[in-house]
């Protein structure tokens, strides 16, 4: 089992068959593809309407990091011919998922997947990392939230200077300390079903717009 991880470590098997099966869109439809970790994909597990309801598809893993999810965009995003991708990244590579990684090394992999897609004419959302205080599994990581707030500060510049969209979770959800809401979460980490109702309020808010556009 060990070794099938190793040789697909960006987990191009997970979506293979979705994939497949989905095909290229609909005439005059506009997909949203929607790529990320755990927190992506629990969203269609905790609240499933928001992605049932619309031609909205769901491409996170559990446990990824930024460079992971690059090596797959080409078969989880680009070709699946999306009008625009929304980009949830970064937290599990401060976590050390996959060893360390700098401020730099986890824009540089996003900005790679926003640059990939604009190339091929899709529209991006760049999302700030979700607030976290302490990484349960990750004690040993020293100050999450100064780093969370160091990257979202990059993506939103990044944003601005290449005319994309930025998706402000942090802010609606941040807590004193600072870390994610208590109402918002059950871990620190991951948003409960609450938690996605305020981030779908706050993507849609968002989409709806990039789509009209």
């Amino acid at each position: 089992m060990e070794q099938d991880i190793n040789q697909d470590w960006p987990n191009l098997k997970r979506y293979a068959d979705e994939n497949q099966t989905l095909g290229l869109p609909q005439a005059n439809e506009k997909r949203v593809i929607f790529m990320g970790d755990s927190i992506t994909e629990e969203w269609s597990n905790l609240y499933p309407r928001y992605f049932s309801e619309r031609s909205y598809v769901n491409r996170g893993i559990g446990g990824q990091t930024t460079p992971q999810m690059l090596i797959r965009f080409k078969q989880d995003v680009i070709d699946l011919g999306p009008h625009v991708v929304v980009i949830l990244a970064g937290t599990n590579d401060i976590a050390g998922n996959t060893g360390p990684s700098t401020i730099k090394m986890i824009t540089d992999n996003i900005f790679s997947m926003s640059h990939i897609a604009r190339a091929h004419g899709i529209k991006v959302v760049l999302s700030s990392i979700l607030p976290v205080y302490i990484y349960e599994w990750a004690k040993e990581i020293i100050d999450p939230p100064s780093t969370i707030q160091a990257v979202n500060a990059k993506l939103k510049e990044h944003a601005g200077s290449y005319g994309l969209e930025y998706l402000d979770y942090y802010s609606a959800m941040v807590d004193d300390r600072p870390g994610l809401m208590n109402e918002y979460t059950p871990d620190g980490v991951h948003p409960n079903k609450k938690g996605y109702q305020v981030m779908s309020e706050l993507a849609e808010n968002t989409l709806s717009g990039v789509l009209s556009s």
